[in-house]
Parts: structure tokens; C-alpha cells; sequence
């Protein structure tokens, strides 16, 4: 759905990706980007132009490009914008919405969440991450790479600045306080304290696998980051058996632990890990190397919108855990996305093996698209689907 931005005299044509969706009522912004955005207009347009010190903005977190696009329309031509997504989807949804709204007009570097900050940004856009860990990560970059002298504009919704957060804030970078309550969101202030000593990150995390040699290594920003979530965990019983030199997908595959058992049970199996999180794709291959590095050589591990960038009929097998959110919206259009791209990708007689919270409706989906699903087995809260690509 294309739906028009207007904060004041700042108008923008904005989606969010994928494209088309189908539930029309999800919008490319929310309340804390606009108040993010209306801080950062007023600070551009009063800060005096100088071209020997050219403005550099940086942005966390821009789910759709709101903010990139937001505060674009009144940044100077040399200025220079570093937007920093975790998201293949936020990187497409960006890039999207500045082409669509024609802005072009100053040098933009596009960050994905493992690569360093730039060194001392004039002004910081942070929409703040759900995730915790994440938070945190952010935090230990962001105080090594502003200065005392960097505008910080902070929001997000007020049920997420919890008294936690803020002692985060506290611990990383100096004193912190929220604003009240506007349009359900909060802005957080904070001073930079130089000599505040930061607590020492562990990330990337590493973690024993429950009865196993197996080490799992998680980059912050990934799903169940120091146990194994109970879907996956039911998933490892019932994964295929698949047949030598066949092409697996893991769609969807987090911290790799699929992947790395299937290479367990078929060591000839060649293995392509996709996700739509660079960490998840990290974690991944960090995994396979932690574990069985000889496994590297036939995997392959891409940062993807669901499998955007597979060839059609080139896979034997698909299996996936997948999602039903998308940000903070919960949404089964991701799911069905993927189980789309599986069918186009699958060979005729390839197989898509999924498993799914018993509530959703993922198997009368199945059924739609391929023609037929089966049930393989299922436990009080979840069920191991699979269908077969006849034609």
C-alpha cells in the first residue's frame, strides 16, 4: 500500500516491503519515527551550512526508511547519511521509498548491523530495537563512536522504555531521563559521559546445545539467543532425511542449528543458508565453523528477501521455522512469501518441510499452493507440515 507521510511541509509517498501486501492496514511509519523526525528537521534547518564540516547523520534501525527519506528532504547537498538495518527487507523497503520519492541528493552509505560506525556523527536518528541484546550491542557502538558534542534523537513506543532500558542508557552512556507520553511514544534524553566506562560486550554469544558437543553462536539481533527455541528444538526430531549431493535450503535459518544437523545426518548434502537478518546469516555460518568447519566448502550463506535471489527448480529440499510477525506487527505474509519462493525454487518433486504453531493457518495454505499437505507429526503447541512440488 502506498500511503502518504506528512509532517508539515515534509509530504512522502512511503511502503513497506514486501510489496502488495494483504493486510493494507500496516503502514511504512509509526508515531516514534515522526516524533524522531520532527527533533531532526528542526536540528537541520538550524544548524548553520558549512562546507568544511558537512553534516553527518547517522540512523539505527529505520524499519522502512522513514527516517532516511524523512530527513532527507532538508539535509545539504554534501551532507552524508549512514543508515545502519539489520533487515535485508528495511535495506529494499529504503531503497525503495527513496527512489519512488525521487531523493538523491547527498552521499548515502547503507550499513548492514555487523560493520563499524562512522567516527564522530554530527546527529544520531535511534529508533530503539525490541531486542535487548541488540540494545546493548548498539549502545557499546554508539559510545565508542559519538562525541560529546553529537545530537542524539531517541524514541520509540512508551510501553518499550521500561526502567531497564533506561539503565541501559545509564550504563553506556551517561544520564538518562524519558519524556512524557506523546502520541503513545517517549523520546529519550541522555548525556554523553566521557568518563563513563561502558560494561565489556560478549557478543557474539556462544552456548552448548542441551545434550550435545554442539556450540550454537548467536550475534545479538537473533531469535532465541541463549536457548534453543521449542520449535526448533521439536524441528531437529523430525528434520528430513535427504539423499547424497542433494540442495537444502534452511529458509529462515537463525542460528544455523538446522542447518548444522542436517549436515550431521548427510555430510555430502550441499547447504544453503538463508535469512533476512545479516546476523542470523552470520550466527550461521559462525556455527558451522565452530562445529564442523570442513562443512564450509558446500554451504553457501546469503542474506535474502525469503529466497529472492534462488534460481527456480534448483532445490531438492526447503525446510523452514517460519515467522509470524514482521516488526512489531504480527503477520502471517512472510510465512506465505516463503512458501511461495519454495515452490518456484523447489525441483519437480522437491520437497518444502515446515514446522508451524498449531493455530496458524499455514497447513490450508499448503494445501492451496501445492495441491496437498501432510502432517508428519505434531505436539500440544506444535505440527511438522510438508508438501511436494508435483509440477
Amino acid at each position: 500500500m502506498n500511503t502518504l507521510f506528512s509532517l508539515g511541509a515534509t509530504k512522502l509517498h512511503l511502503q513497506r516491503w514486501p510489496l502488495n501486501q494483504p493486510n493494507q492496514s500496516l503502514q511504512a511509519w509509526d508515531a516514534a519515527d515522526e516524533l524522531i523526525l520532527e527533533q531532526a528537521i528542526a536540528y537541520c534547518r538550524a544548524r548553520p551550512a558549512n562546507a568544511s564540516n558537512p553534516l553527518q547523520v547517522l540512523i539505527l534501525n529505520d524499519a522502512f526508511g522513514a527516517l532516511s527519506c524523512g530527513v532527507s528532504t532538508v539535509l545539504p547537498i554534501e551532507s552524508a547519511l549512514f543508515v545502519v538495518q539489520d533487515s535485508v527487507l528495511s535495506q529494499h523497503a529504503s531503497r525503495h521509498n527513496r527512489t519512488q520519492n525521487a531523493i538523491s541528493n547527498h552521499a548515502l552509505y547503507e550499513l548492514t548491523s555487523l560493520d563499524p560506525l562512522p567516527t564522530a556523527p554530527h546527529l544520531v536518528l535511534y529508533k530503539l530495537p525490541s531486542n535487548h541484546s541488540y540494545l546493548k550491542y548498539q549502545l557499546a557502538a554508539l559510545k565508542q563512536s559519538i562525541t560529546p558534542h553529537t545530537r542524539l534523537i531517541i524514541a520509540a513506543k512508551a510501553k518499550d522504555i521500561t526502567r531497564n532500558v533506561l539503565s541501559l542508557f545509564e550504563q553506556y552512556i551517561g544520564p538518562t531521563q524519558a519524556s512524557l507520553t506523546i502520541k503513545k511514544c517517549r523520546y529519550i534524553e541522555t548525556e554523553y559521559d566521557t568518563t563513563r566506562q561502558p560494561p565489556a560486550t560478549n557478543f557474539p554469544l556462544r552456548w552448548r546445545l542441551d545434550n550435545s558437543n554442539i556450540m550454537l553462536v548467536n550475534h545479538a539481533n537473533v531469535f532465541a539467543r541463549e536457548q534453543l527455541d521449542i520449535g526448533a528444538r521439536f524441528f531437529l526430531d523430525h528434520l528430513p532425511t535427504v539423499a547424497t549431493n542433494s540442495t537444502v535450503i534452511d529458509l529462515g535459518c537463525g542460528n544455523g542449528v538446522l542447518s548444522l544437523q542436517l549436515l550431521t545426518q548427510q555430510p555430502q548434502c550441499n547447504l544453503i543458508a538463508c535469512d533476512e537478518s545479516y546476523m542470523a546469516v552470520a550466527s550461521a555460518q559462525a556455527t558451522i565453523m565452530e562445529n564442523y568447519p570442513h562443512f564450509l566448502a558446500q554451504c553457501q550463506f546469503i542474506a535474502d528477501d525469503c529466497l529472492t535471489r534462488q534460481a527456480d527448480n534448483s532445490a531438492d529440499w526447503v525446510i523452514c521455522n517460519p515467522p509470524f510477525h514482521q516488526q512489531s506487527a504480527v503477520t502471517t505474509h512472510i510465512a506465505s512469501q516463503m512458501f511461495r519462493d519454495a515452490k518456484r525454487v523447489l525441483k519437480t518433486g522437491g520437497r518444502l518441510r515446515i514446522v508451524a504453531n498449531r493455530h496458524l493457518p499455514y497447513r490450508l495454505q499448503l494445501e492451496k499452493l501445492f495441491g496437498h499437505c501432510q502432517q508428519l507429526a505434531a505436539n500440544p503447541k506444535f505440527v511438522i507440515l510438508e508438501s511436494i512440488k508435483r509440477s
